[in-house]
């Protein structure tokens, strides 16, 4: 299940048995201004995985803010999300959220990226 408000992402998934995984996971952000990165988003993931408590605040630059959906997963693999696991198979809220990101951003085709971020 997954549910979308721009600021805000719900993804939840219950084990379907013994040898299945679950997650309840919010993801909330918001445009903010880094004082080495400039302006980018803040994304706060908070929830459990597994019945574990998860909270893990991360900021990305304009110009990497798309690549929420790796950085989320990196982070939630640290909780216990198998590395097999995709928290992003719900791809029209994946879609909405990106297209919100975009739209706080006021990121537009061509706008350029930093050189050192693609190292």
């Amino acid at each position: 299940m997954a549910t979308f408000e721009p600021g805000h992402l719900h993804i939840e998934r219950h084990a379907l048995n013994k040898d299945d995984f679950s997650y309840n996971l919010c993801i909330d952000y918001e445009v903010t201004q880094d004082p080495t990165e400039g302006k980018g988003m803040l994304f706060k993931m908070h929830g459990s995985i597994e019945g574990k408590d998860v909270k893990e605040d991360f900021f990305l630059p304009k110009d990497q803010a798309f690549d929420f959906a790796r950085h989320a997963m990196h982070r939630a693999q640290k909780y216990g999300m198998p590395k097999d696991a995709s928290i992003t198979s719900m791809h029209n809220v994946y879609d909405a959220m990106f297209e919100d990101v975009r739209a706080q951003l006021d990121v537009k085709s061509g706008d350029p990226v930093k050189p050192e971020h693609l190292e």
